[in-house]
This record gives structure tokens, sequence and C-alpha cells, in this order.
């Protein structure tokens, strides 16, 4: 049997905000079309109280940023660079070209061809996000876009260093101190001073999300994400600290982050709030963790695995630990997740910074039905096919009929003028 012990918010207060922020974005981004660099300086100053003479870093300023980082940080960047371009060359490596003959003289194919130009959003705020330069900048580079601009917002009036540095090396070929809205609109909708690119990718605030929802289809988009969300599967064999600090240690995210615990265990599920509030005491993020887990954590209690991989399909959470005796089972059987943290020994921050994997997953959901960033999102597969003329006449005639069912004429008539051109009769002539 399921039991609920903790429930958060319920669902319309959410999108509630969601339709204040709709409207407050909608606005932005028709200024920014009708008023490009003046609009966008304007809210720079206004949001970030940041107006210098060019967003842009140029080379020296860059190479200055980069030289002010501690050379332990420089060594950590590229450490954790160095785990995310493997991961992300393998990948690569997995997708193929193909090209297959299905019947004599028509030849099908396939070609995996990276975007020519990508925007990739770095956020700033509370938490300058430097993994998230290596996750975007570096895996487009990896898939081969040609043209990589990044953005990110100042931090109290400072060009963030840290992640200007992991930019740079992740391999930038353009660097902008800008921030929110108003950086994702002036990528994809171009202005005079940063030309406009066909993608945009990235983590950031309801903001920053909602401009690439309403900017989708003008250029592409990785995800629609939304606040970070964990989930944990524990059964007896986990602790309560170990529980209540990987809960609380995504809660921090933002106020809003969904943190889940579904146990196996009444023991384990009844201990956790306990140590949850234990740790706030001394937790410097619990201004925002307290606040998450209070509006938006979960307690569930299941009696079998099978119940608990039931409960966390519906959820489809982005992040999911098992913390479990046999975590195999999970890995073989669950289906809806963005990324699976397999045991006690591995867990979500590994996966946020350094491990390999990309730290941009679906969130609300969306885990039914897509996969988070990796080097394929960077990657169009488009198709060709080639025909020699008897095999040209041969898929006309069959094209011809096909055609006349749906009474589209025009395509008909292409049919038939290969069979006319190519078919047997004006072989012989």
């Amino acid at each position: 049997m399921i039991r609920e012990l903790k429930t958060g918010k319920p669902e319309a207060e959410r999108e509630a905000a969601d339709d204040k922020v709709r409207r407050t974005v909608e606005s932005i981004l028709t200024d920014i079309k009708t008023r490009g660099d003046e609009a966008v300086r304007e809210l720079s100053a206004k949001f970030d109280r940041w107006s210098p003479s060019a967003f842009r870093l140029s080379p020296a300023e860059i190479e200055k940023t980069v030289a002010s980082v501690p050379k332990r940080t420089i060594e950590d960047i590229r450490f954790a660079q160095a785990q995310i371009r493997r991961f992300a060359e393998v990948q690569r490596a997995s997708m193929k070209d193909v090209e297959v003959e299905t019947v004599p003289g028509v030849v099908l194919g396939h070609r995996n061809l990276p975007v020519d130009s990508v925007g990739c959003y770095v956020p700033g705020g509370r938490y300058p996000m430097v993994a998230s330069a290596h996750m975007s900048v570096l895996t487009a580079k990896v898939a081969g876009v040609r043209r990589v601009v990044a953005c990110t917002p100042p931090i109290n009036g400072e060009v963030p260093a840290a992640t200007v540095a992991a930019m740079h090396l992740a391999g930038a070929d353009e660097i902008n101190i800008l921030g929110g809205v108003q950086a994702v609109a002036a990528m994809a909708l171009g202005t005079k001073s940063i030309a406009p690119v066909d993608m945009l990718v990235g983590p950031g605030n309801a903001y920053v999300a909602e401009a690439k929802r309403q900017l989708f289809g003008r250029v592409g988009i990785d995800l629609l994400a939304g606040p970070t969300e964990t989930l944990l599967i524990a059964d007896d064999s986990a602790d309560p600290e170990m529980c209540a600090t990987d809960l609380l240690g995504q809660a921090e995210h933002g106020p809003t982050s969904p943190a889940v615990l579904i146990s196996l265990s009444k023991s384990l599920a009844g201990a956790v709030p306990g140590e949850i509030e234990r740790q706030l005491k001394t937790l410097p993020t619990a201004d925002v963790a307290g606040v998450a887990w209070r509006d938006y954590g979960r307690i569930i209690v299941v009696d079998s695995h099978e119940e608990a991989l039931k409960v966390a399909d519906e959820i489809a959470s982005e992040h999911v630990q098992i913390l479990t005796r046999n975590t195999d089972y999970y890995l073989a059987n669950m289906r809806n997740y963005g990324s699976l943290f397999l045991g006690r020994e591995t867990n979500v921050a590994y996966g946020d910074k350094v491990i390999g994997t990309n730290h941009t997953l679906p969130t609300r959901r969306a885990a039914r039905y897509t996969g988070g960033l990796w080097v394929g999102k960077f990657i169009k597969t488009v198709t060709y096919q080639r025909c020699t003329e008897a095999a040209s006449a041969l898929i006309g005639d069959y094209c011809s009929r096909l055609c006349a069912i749906e009474n589209f004429s025009g395509h008909q008539a292409q049919a038939d003028l290969r069979v006319r051109r190519y078919g047997p009769k004006r072989a012989a002539e």
C-alpha cells in the first residue's frame, strides 16, 4: 500500500505563479524585438546594475580574468571538464552516419550534422553556476558546433571570474557578461552587438525558462527546465543522515525545488524529518532549503520495490537516487527519470559538478518523453536519397498510384515524369 506521510503544495499554486512570469517575459521580449541593444542595456542596468561599454569581453579581458582565478580552481575546472569531455566524446562516437540500399538502385542514408551556432546561458546570482559552462559550452564544442556564444550575469557588479574561466577553457567563441531574459533574448533575436544563434541551451530561473519557451520555434532549445527536483528511493539499508543530506543538497537550489523520499522502511521514513530539522540548524543555505522542504518536500511509504518503481515513474523526477540493497532492479526497470544515481557511493552533487554526465535535465515530468542535454541535442540527423534510372521508374510507379489516392496531382506528376523518362518503354527507344 502507498501512503504519503508528507505532502507539498498543490500544482495550482505553481500555475498561478507561472502566469505572472509568462506575462512579464512576453513584455520584455517585445521590447527587445523593438529596440534591440537599447532595451538590453536598460534591462541589464535595471536588474543587474550593469551597463559596461560592451557586454562582450575582449580577448585581453578574458586573459586577465582567467589569470585572476586561483591555480587550484583552474585545475579543478580542468579536471571536471576532462570528465565531461570524455563522456561527451564517447556519446558522439555512438552516433553513426548510415547508408543502405533498400531495393536495387535505391540508396537511403542519414548524416549527423552539428548545429551552426548555439547560445549558452550560465546562471549567476546567489549560486554562480560554473559547472553549467562545462555542460553547455564544452558539450556543444564536442558536438562540432562552430560558434558558441556564452552569457552569464555579473555578480554584485563584478565579472564572475571562475565562470568566465570555465567558459573560456570549454571553448566559448564569444563571452558576454549579461544575464536574465535580456541575455537569452539577445542571443536568440540578435542585436547590433550580438549576432543571432540557432539554438539556446542552459538552465536559469523561471523567467529565463519562460523566455526560452516563448522563443522556441524561432530557435531550438534544449529543455524547458523548471525548479531542480530530486527523488530518493531508500530501504532499511539506508540511514536518515544520508537521506536528509541528499534531500537538502538539492532543495537548496531554490525555494520551489521538490525533494521526495520514497521509503520501503516505516522507521526510516519516520526518522528523516527530525534529521532534516537537525541539519537545517547548521546548513548555510537553510533559508532556501528549509522553505523548499517545508513547501515541496514529500515522504511516501511503500511496501515493495514494485510500488516504489510505480510511484517513481509517475513522478518522473529530474534526479533519482537509489539507496537500496538491489540498485540493479531500478536500473533495469525504471523508465522515467533525468539521471539515475545508483548506490550510496554516488550522489546528485557528483552529477551536477564533475562526474561527467550532463546536469541539464528534464523537470516537471518531462522525463516521461525526453532525456537531458547531451551531445546529440546539438546534432541534426538529416536524411538523403538517390536512385538509379531503373529504380526511379519502379518507385515512381508506386508513388503515382499512392499520390492519386490522396488527390495530390502535382505530386503524381513528379512521379509520372520519372516513369515516362526512365521506364522500360523509354529505355527501349
